[in-house]
């Protein structure tokens, strides 16, 4: 079964299942039962074996700890607990308060959120988790959805990283791109110069931003996330009353009546200077012979820098809750016990997502599928200026059947490489654009991605509320990016295809704009 179109199989039916039940980890699981029943050729006991190795290979494989996944893991627990300490000691709401007196509109709050994605562009993981804690109380108090804040923050975590060289993203892709050139004696430009060029040819990753930037000035509404901004405008619920949300506290905490801002901003500013710190301590470890910025970002461990960001982030949260407590006398010192066992409880839904997430990814990578569809290129007769928008296209499917967009960069970069110093080498750096373009749309799209589930984790929001509202977002971007890839294959001039994308976007937001304004006249 591996390598063949049964292998689409899993994904497709984990990801039917969480949209037509809405109940994500009952659709992981038969997705994951589905994939382990095929590597196992319909050997029951065979299936129920791979399954609990796939599974505890998250944590425990060939005789070595997962050490990123645990990080992961413990980098979510710390963020809970940090959460729950900057409520308890007032700071969540002190900075509510603060805000509403300087962020006035529901647009401005959304606009507020977008450039501090952009600003934190060192991890996508990173990205999502603490911009979520930043903005959520003022989306909150401007009645913006859990659902949108979600989209503000998948749309600029990924899409800013992918464009960064100095980035865990874009140093991974400066490592893939060298290998490529090697393997194919390119040598008038180097692997840093070729990520450079993709830059302005990554449509997908401008485009996404830009409809960000559209939708809060222009009020654009539309689609699964029409619904959830009118409920939290019309009665102020900033997600459907009947959901639990990943990082959410369960329980009423008390709230010290003498924070400040700073009991929210000291914790976030120390996890943020905490995990830097690491990733550059990390990188400079692991980096053999000459240091530059670039192999630092390039060698850092991200998952072990978040921990150590995490428990700097935790200290100072802590230290904050014991001013509060023991010299403010603002709050109760016995409900630290209360405080962290609430935080850990907040993000344990995150856990299993991500859990069960990683375990059908492991499965997804064991049957081929990103092969298959990869194959599926190579096999092709296709006309050379189709190869960019083909390229997105699959680099698109390929993601959001696996969930991966990193995985995805592994598989069809070197393919891309290939197909192109066989028919047009100066189509290269253009393909290489497409196929990052397409994988960050498809893991915008996959609910099985872990950004995705991270986005939403970070927002507050409901996992599968993020992932229905953000496709109609993401696929028109896609659309727009599309237009911008059919020109560059014919024309390979990147300014002229990038100017066709960002004026393709801009029309469809102002086409969304009129209609809304009409369907309102009407009513």
């Amino acid at each position: 079964m591996e390598n063949t179109i049964f292998s689409l199989l899993p994904p497709v039916i984990a990801i039917l299942m969480v949209v037509l039940t809405r109940r994500v980890l009952l659709s992981l699981g038969v997705g994951i039962v589905a994939a382990a029943f095929l590597l196992a050729e319909f050997n029951l006991a065979e299936t129920a074996l791979i399954t609990w190795n796939a599974a505890i290979g998250n944590i425990y494989a060939d005789g070595e700890w997962s050490t990123w996944n645990i990080f992961i893991i413990l980098f979510l627990l710390l963020l809970g607990i940090i959460t729950a300490f900057i409520n308890i000691s007032g700071g969540s709401r002190a900075f509510g308060e603060w805000a509403v007196k300087r962020v006035k509109t529901r647009a401005g709050a959304q606009i507020m959120a977008a450039l501090l994605g952009i600003l934190i562009f060192i991890d996508d993981y990173f990205n999502a988790l603490a911009v979520g804690q930043i903005s959520r109380p003022v989306t909150d108090r401007q009645r913006i959805s859990r659902a949108k804040l979600a989209y503000i923050i998948d749309s600029t975590s990924a899409p800013v990283c992918v464009v960064s060289p100095i980035s865990s993203w874009g140093a991974y892709i400066i490592g893939v791109l060298g290998t490529i050139l090697a393997a194919h004696g390119i040598t008038e430009y180097t692997a840093f110069s070729a990520f450079v060029q993709t830059i302005p040819m990554n449509f997908y990753a401008w485009t996404a931003l830009l409809l960000v930037f559209l939708s809060a000035w222009l009020k654009i509404d539309f689609g699964p996330m029409k619904q959830h901004e009118n409920r939290a405008i019309t009665l102020g619920e900033v997600m459907p009353p009947d959901r639990e949300a990943p990082g959410e506290l369960k329980e009423d905490l008390p709230v010290s009546s003498k924070g400040k801002v700073g009991d929210l901003v000291w914790p976030i500013v120390a996890l943020i200077i905490g995990t830097v710190s690491a990733m550059l301590w990390t990188g400079a470890q692991a980096t053999e012979g000459t240091v530059t910025i670039l192999t630092i970002f390039e060698n850092t461990d991200v998952a072990k820098s978040l921990l150590y960001g995490g428990l700097v982030g935790v200290i100072v949260a802590i230290a904050m809750f014991l001013r509060q407590s023991v010299v403010l006398k603002g709050v109760e010192t016995n409900v630290f016990g209360t405080g962290v066992w609430e935080g850990i409880k907040s993000m344990l839904p995150a856990v299993y997502i991500l859990f069960f997430a990683w375990t059908i990814v492991t499965l997804i990578g064991d049957l081929g599928t990103g092969t298959y569809l990869a194959g599926l290129v190579e096999q092709s007769n296709m006309n050379v200026g189709l190869l960019p928008f083909l390229l997105f296209v699959i680099a698109g499917i390929m993601a959001f059947a696996t969930g991966t967009s990193w995985g995805s960069f592994g598989i069809l970069l070197p393919i891309a490489g290939e197909i192109t110093a066989v028919t047009d080498v100066s189509l290269m750096i253009p393909a290489l654009a497409a196929v990052l373009a397409g994988a960050v749309f498809g893991d915008h799209c996959s609910p099985i991605s872990d950004t995705t589930i991270l986005s939403s984790t970070g927002a507050g929001s409901h996992h599968i509320d993020h992932v229905l509202t953000q496709i109609p977002y993401a696929a028109l971007a896609a659309i727009a990016s599309s237009a911008g890839f059919l020109v560059l294959g014919f024309t390979n001039n990147a300014w002229l295809s990038l100017a066709v994308s960002i004026v393709a976007i801009v029309l469809l937001a102002v086409l969304l704009k009129g209609k809304k304004d009409t369907s309102s006249a009407e009513a």
